[in-house]
This record gives structure tokens, C-alpha cells and sequence, in this order.
């Protein structure tokens, strides 16, 4: 294959590495088991030159720091429509229009959270139970005794992924954890789950996190 391009790009003048990079990127999105820095060398091209070629194809998102602040905001308040998170955007000096608001909520799917399971504060008016903050008071020797669970985000270059953990309180070790593309509820199961399969806990393991509905 590389001797055919080699022959391809002298007889029509082209450039060898930019004809073998599409098809070292076409072994890198297969997994290939080889590195992506002997896939480059076998080819005898730059690694350098390869990122460079790979980065130069991918589209400049312009919305890239307002998703950043719309990702903050739905984490901070997950109730939050596409109007109030215009308004808070607003607030924060932003003066983007409401409908370029809902399309970056759509695309990153944060229209699709169900509005009614959340609840804002801990206090509201709602049929589900509220458990004792039991973290607070605990004394640890050892650990699976606390675990405490989070939700972040994480900005990519292209994206935003959100980000579920459980922590062992007493080791500081992340047991669990799982990302995907939207905050509904299966992202903070599957962070749990997988804490559960690699631990396997006593009973008495107290399970902390905030009173959001995930």
C-alpha cells in the first residue's frame, strides 16, 4: 500500500504524506494494535506532520467557549430550560440569542432531561425521598465505609462529555466512574455499578452525594 502511494503521488505530483495520512488515520480509528508513532514510522512520514494533518480536517467550533459556560450552568442548574439558561448566559455577559442557545442544548442533549424529576433545592415540595446527610458525622478506619459521588464535565477539543465518579472517602481513590454525552440519570448508575462490581461492600457502606435527582 505504501509503495503504490509513494508511485501514486510522483506521477501525479501530490505530496506522499498527504496521500498515506488518510490511510494511517483509517488504521487509527480501526484501533489498530500498533502505535500510532511505528504506524508513522513504518510509513515514513512525521508523527508531527500526521497530528498536524488530523487536526487541520476536524471543524473549528465557534460556540466552543458558550458551550463551556452552558455546560457549567445545566450542571449548576439542571431544572434550567433553554430560557432561563439564556438569561443566565446573560448575566454572565453573554449576549447570545435564544435560539443559537437551544441549538447547543439540543446538540449536546440537554433538552432532553426530563424537567419534572429534578429537584432545585433540598427543601422543594416533592414525593421523593430526602436521605440524612450521614457523611458529616462519620469517623473512617477503613475503606468502603463512605463513598461520595460527583457529576463533572469535560471539555475535548470538539465536545463536551459529562463526567460521573465515586470516590473511596477514606483512600481518596476513584473506584468508579462513567461518562457520556447527557446528564440523565443512567450516567450516575453506571459510575455506581461499576464501584459495585470492583468493591463488592459490606453492608453498612454509606453512599453520599448531593440531592440532585441523578
Amino acid at each position: 500500500m505504501l509503495a503504490a502511494c509513494r508511485g501514486a503521488a510522483e506521477a501525479a505530483g501530490i505530496d506522499y504524506p498527504h496521500l498515506v495520512y488518510p490511510h494511517l488515520d483509517k488504521e487509527v480509528r480501526a484501533a489498530s494494535l500498533i502505535p500510532v508513532v511505528d504506524l508513522c514510522r513504518l510509513a515514513g512520514v512525521s508523527r508531527a506532520g500526521f497530528y498536524r494533518w488530523r487536526h487541520a480536517l476536524q471543524p473549528v467550533d465557534r460556540d466552543l467557549d458558550l458551550r463551556d459556560d452552558i455546560q457549567r450552568i445545566a450542571l449548576e442548574f439542571p431544572s434550567y430550560g433553554w430560557r432561563r439558561v439564556t438569561a443566565a448566559l446573560r448575566r454572565r455577559g453573554w449576549t447570545a440569542n435564544h435560539k443559537r442557545v437551544r441549538r447547543i442544548m439540543r446538540e449536546d442533549n440537554l433538552l432532553c432531561l426530563r424537567r419534572k424529576k429534578f429537584v432545585v433545592t433540598p427543601d422543594s415540595n416533592h414525593n421523593r425521598p430526602l436521605y440524612p446527610n450521614l457523611a458529616g458525622s462519620m469517623e473512617l478506619t477503613a475503606i468502603d465505609q463512605l463513598w461520595v459521588a460527583d457529576i463533572t464535565y469535560i471539555r475535548l477539543e470538539a465536545e463536551f462529555v459529562y463526567l460521573a465518579v465515586v470516590l473511596d472517602a477514606y483512600s481518596r481513590r476513584v473506584i468508579g466512574w462513567a461518562p457520556d454525552r447527557t446528564l440523565e440519570d443512567d450516567l450516575a448508575i453506571a459510575a455506581l455499578c461499576m464501584a459495585l462490581r470492583r468493591r463488592s461492600p459490606a453492608p453498612g457502606l454509606v453512599h453520599h452525594s448531593d440531592r440532585g435527582i441523578q
